[in-house]
């Protein structure tokens, strides 16, 4: 019987796993630098923690994986920062650190939707969350980290899309104005937007069925119901991005998938004329509810999350470097009844910090040489039973083809000397 791998799941194999390898460096060096501190919530929460009161989002109303356990409800978790905030509520941490508190995550995410290119049901999202503080400062700050990881993989064709929702008052403002726009079009649009009419307006202008039509583009724009505190806050993100030299374009369309996002909502997008739909590289915004909604204090945030997938896939296509980790430092050759000094050999260069890889089984000499190649070995140690019997061996460096014979005990100080050559 042939098993194969579920629908919009994957298997991320040994000659792909460098790429991930790389990337994700990239990122712990980079998160470093910028003070954010790794945090690691379970894979599945308790269903309330993602569907949350008048949630008008496709994620939560279409997407969740959600199984029932005796009396209880759990999901598999569609999205990370639910699982933060709830985090960093129950432990309270925001009695226990400086604020803000600067988290970065990184693993599985699910959600059962249609798969495509850059969409699996199971995909790896990275995001970063900044609780606990408000500031423009920080809103461009939280940007600039993931722009600088997308730039640092090579991809130059990216720009910055931004736009915000304003305040509560602002926002309530501007869903009476859809509500009474939409009203008399309601037959006009899908069900979706009937549903998001409801719980939220501003949802429509974000839908992909109804997107073209006319209502569609002359729809009352927010930026016609920001308040004066509003406009103070946007002005001083977009200033602050000036200052760091990331450019960005507004986007008064931009209102994203989630309904927790309060005042600066941003997204960075490929501008390469092949990205079609899965054109966003990150996204994210800020919250000003969240925190308290889990039962911890009235505090804001900003954050974003990325798809590792598609930002490996794009790195890939513009041809970033992601080095080779299919190289061996030593390779050792045995040649007759040897394997047990072998495994000592290799275990001695392993200790000493070494790749090292040998023959723990019998193969011709010719046979050893083409693991020699296929490994990128540097260097290769040749072990026979007259070197065992002799307490020697012949030394060998495969890129300037000089080749010696050395006392077993002097293995690690002459690979050393040769290095430092």
């Amino acid at each position: 019987m042939s098993y194969q791998t579920p629908k919009g799941t994957y298997d991320i194999l040994p000659e792909d796993v460098h790429r991930w390898h790389a990337v994700e460096n990239i990122i712990h060096n980079t998160t470093k630098k910028y003070r954010y501190k790794e945090i690691r919530t379970p894979y599945f929460e308790e269903t309330k923690v993602f569907k949350r009161e008048n949630d008008s989002s496709d994620m939560v109303n279409k997407e969740m994986y959600s199984f029932e356990m005796g009396s209880n409800s759990y999901t598999l978790r569609p999205e990370g920062t639910a699982g933060v905030i709830r985090a960093f509520d129950q432990h309270k941490l925001y009695g226990s650190m400086e604020m803000p508190g600067r988290f970065y995550y990184m693993g599985a995410m699910f959600r059962h939707e249609r798969p495509q290119k850059g969409r699996q049901r199971q995909f790896t999202q990275f995001g970063v969350e900044n609780i606990g503080a408000k500031s423009p400062e920080l809103d461009a700050e939280t940007i600039a980290l993931g722009y600088d990881i997308v730039k640092q993989l090579g991809i130059s064709s990216i720009k910055v899309c931004i736009n915000t929702l304003g305040d509560d008052a602002s926002r309530s403002a501007y869903r009476t104005a859809l509500k009474e726009y939409f009203q008399p079009h309601l037959h006009d649009l899908c069900s979706d937007c009937h549903r998001r009419y409801e719980q939220n307006p501003l949802r429509i202008l974000d839908c992909k069925v109804d997107h073209d039509k006319e209502i569609m583009h002359t729809a009352p724009r927010l930026v016609d119901y920001l308040n004066e505190e509003s406009r103070t806050y946007f002005d001083k993100v977009l200033a602050s991005l000036d200052a760091l030299g990331i450019p960005y374009e507004v986007d008064d369309r931009l209102v994203r998938g989630l309904d927790y996002y309060t005042h600066t909502v941003f997204e960075v997008v490929s501008t390469r004329p092949d990205s079609g739909a899965q054109a966003t590289i990150f996204a994210g915004g800020r919250y000003d509810h969240f925190v308290e909604y889990y039962g911890g204090p009235d505090m804001s945030g900003i954050g974003f999350a990325i798809g590792m997938e598609r930002l490996i896939s794009l790195a890939q296509e513009e041809g970033y470097d992601f080095g080779d980790e299919n190289v061996c430092d030593v390779y050792v050759i045995g040649l007759g009844d040897v394997g047990t000094h072998v495994l000592k050999t290799l275990q001695d260069l392993r200790n000493a910090g070494y790749i090292a890889e040998g023959n723990l089984v019998q193969r011709s000499l010719k046979a050893q040489f083409k693991s020699v190649d296929r490994n990128h070995a540097k260097y290769v140690v040749i072990l026979g039973e007259d070197e065992v019997k002799n307490n020697t061996m012949n030394l060998k460096n495969t890129i300037t083809k000089e080749q010696i014979t050395i006392d077993t005990n002097t293995l690690i100080d002459t690979l050393k000397k040769w290095e430092n050559k």
